[in-house]
């Protein structure tokens, strides 16, 4: 979704041209293939990376599509698969490392399994997870994996996910950043699975990292990635006010709050952006900003606290 903060803008990159099934080099230990998963919430695909030569690892190998995993099998020949990490169990990022484990015999570390939610009126937003994800190991902080040539490192990432993990490359000073930063347009921080609050603490934390580049789930890289990060916290707060000003003025309802904020909006999103204003309200509705009858949900009915 477009995204533009009061004190800075976020200069959105939507270049990278789709190309599945081509296996791309992109700095001297990392190689991405897109899968053809292309659509409004996926841009261009899913980006899966090789990461090292020889031994490599593979993260993300993305949804449940054998002609992917065929394809990327085919380009690496007899290079040895080390380990297959996810980051985080949605349905374009996951499924995919099963199909890989079964074709290589590889083990699958990274995110949690999905814990679905037990809310009442919930249920159905737990559709975008992986139910299926098993992985082998559960990586937390600081775990790592490590080759000869390199050395993976676990950063929990919380809010686009709970169970949502991005990896860092110490030799090339890079991060793996999943669906928490990307390049081409903000997150979806969806509840009850993701949590803004959560994703902002996430968003600090990377802030504070020496990180030189990011490669995420989903579009090109994210360059000065300290600077973009700030931007888009600050996105989410100016987005925040932008509710409460809403609310201010009367509107009582989510549907009215997202028609009004994001004009111009694709019709495919409109869901994305509801689900993205409760994060905010469930935030301010806990602080007292906001009064809700009842529990923060979508249909709920909300005033000025």
């Amino acid at each position: 979704m477009n995204a533009q903060s009061q004190s800075e803008e976020i200069a959105f990159d939507r270049s990278l041209p789709a190309r599945p099934g081509e296996l791309v080099r992109l700095s001297p230990l990392v190689r991405r293939m897109i899968a053809g998963n292309a659509g409004p919430m996926t841009f261009t695909g899913t980006c899966t990376y090789v990461v090292g030569n020889g031994p490599v690892a593979i993260i993300d190998p993305g949804p449940d599509d054998p002609a992917h995993i065929s394809a990327l099998l085919e380009v690496l020949g007899d290079e040895t698969i080390a380990a297959i990490l996810v980051t985080h169990t949605h349905r374009d990022h996951s499924p995919g490392a099963r199909l890989l484990k079964q074709a290589s015999g590889a083990k699958i570390i990274g995110c949690a399994p999905h814990r679905p939610s037990q809310e009442a009126g919930f249920g159905r937003l737990d559709a975008a997870h992986d139910r299926d994800h098993a992985p082998d190991a559960i990586m937390s902080e600081g775990d790592s994996i490590e080759t000869a040539e390199f050395a993976l490192t676990c950063v929990e990432t919380p809010g686009h996910a709970a169970n949502h993990l991005a990896f860092a490359l110490a030799q090339e000073d890079a991060l793996f950043s999943g669906d928490h930063v990307m390049a081409w347009s903000t997150t979806v921080v969806a509840p009850p699975d993701g949590a803004m609050r959560d994703y902002m603490n996430s968003l600090e934390k990377l802030r504070l990292r020496n990180d030189k580049i990011y490669w995420p789930g989903h579009g090109g890289p994210v360059v000065a990635p300290q600077r973009y990060v700030r931007a888009l916290a600050q996105h989410r707060r100016a987005r925040e006010a932008a509710i409460l000003s809403r609310i201010a003025a009367g509107d009582s309802s989510i549907d009215a709050i997202v028609a009004h904020i994001y004009e111009g909006l694709n019709p495919a999103l409109r869901v994305a952006a509801a689900l993205s204003v409760l994060a905010h309200l469930e935030g301010l509705v806990a602080r007292g900003q906001v009064a809700a009858e009842g529990p923060a949900t979508l249909e709920a009915v909300y005033r000025p606290a």
